[in-house]
């Protein structure tokens, strides 16, 4: 399958596109570099690789990437609620406009498949929550609600449209050849490894968390399931036993640590997203189970710490959602 993936270079992306060409995929990879492309470049010459650089909402950029693909799996997006209130003009033009451009050219060339990834922390706070519950129209931030938004445009029906899936993933954590230390488990580790104490903001809250290579792994799985399987399907991704709060996640964290360490918890008005999510209807359809436990994901990012992969950079105290 040929498949384009936008947003290739991030994060999430440049582990999706080791997936995918691990997988057999061809793979084109559009992305603005905005943050670097030092990610790719131990791709740069494997056979079923080819790279666009360019910006979602520019159509010429997106319909050269997209020449001769069969599916689409669209990352690009102003990633986190953080980054989003910064820029929320910018936010709104790249994840709701940029989205735009990328299904219509999609639509238009006959792309088979489109996936969309979306979060799951466009839900409230509740228990039971799956992908049918009411409270996900009512997104907490403009990163959820830009989702959401997406979504709903995806996922009405249109003729010729590629068969659509929305996977609305956990909260990532794991090692990626474009780090991030914004997010919970990867911040906390570095904190406590680099400067031996931690603030924890809203300890008490519940998150669910995905390891970025089983998020890969379930977006190829969705990419090559029988259309019939996930077309115009959403589904929440990620596994109930790894639904822990934050608290708990700078325990693990600590434990895990080759010195003592400090954690300081300070309580204040935090949303209170993602609680007692169900991820049963994407195990159930797909068999989709991820392999790396918070303990292993925590252990590896430790251990490239250690090992300078990251550098000596100094570091702010950890506030990561």
């Amino acid at each position: 399958m040929k498949t384009l993936v936008t947003g290739g270079a991030g994060y999430f992306g440049s582990v999706v596109v080791r997936r995918l060409l691990a997988a057999g995929h061809e793979v084109c990879v559009l992305d603005s570099l905005e943050r670097g492309g030092e990610a790719l470049l131990s791709l740069w010459h494997h056979p079923g690789f080819r790279f666009v650089h360019g910006d979602v909402r520019a159509a010429q950029r997106v319909e050269e990437a997209l020449e001769g693909v069969d599916a689409v799996a669209h990352l690009a997006a102003v990633v986190g609620a953080p980054a989003c209130a910064r820029d929320p003009q910018r936010a709104r033009s790249v994840n709701v406009e940029g989205s735009r451009v990328v299904y219509e050219a999609a639509a238009a060339r006959g792309v088979e498949r489109f996936v969309f990834a979306s979060t799951c922390t466009r839900f409230g706070f509740a228990a039971g929550l799956d992908e049918s519950s009411e409270v996900a129209k009512d997104p907490l931030a403009l990163y959820a609600r830009t989702k959401s938004e997406v979504e709903q445009e995806l996922l009405t029906p249109r003729a010729g449209a590629p068969a659509t899936t929305v996977l609305r993933f956990a909260t990532f954590f794991g090692l990626s050849p474009k780090m991030r230390f914004d997010l919970t488990v990867n911040g906390y580790t570095r904190e406590l490894l680099r400067r031996r104490k931690l603030i924890v903001y809203g300890g008490h809250t519940w998150r669910p968390y995905l390891h970025v290579s089983d998020a890969a792994t379930a977006l190829d799985t969705a990419l090559s399931a029988e259309l019939a399987t996930v077309r115009s399907r959403v589904f929440n991704v990620g596994d109930e036993r790894m639904r822990v709060r934050k608290e708990r996640v700078a325990e693990l964290v600590a434990q895990s640590m080759p010195h003592e360490v400090e954690i300081e918890a300070v309580e204040r008005d935090v949303d209170a997203r993602e609680h007692g999510l169900s991820f049963r209807r994407f195990r159930r359809a797909l068999g989709f189970r991820p392999e790396h436990t918070l303990r292993q994901g925590i252990a590896e990012v430790r251990d490239a710490l250690q090992q300078g992969v990251f550098g000596v950079e100094e570091t702010r105290p950890a506030v990561a959602a």
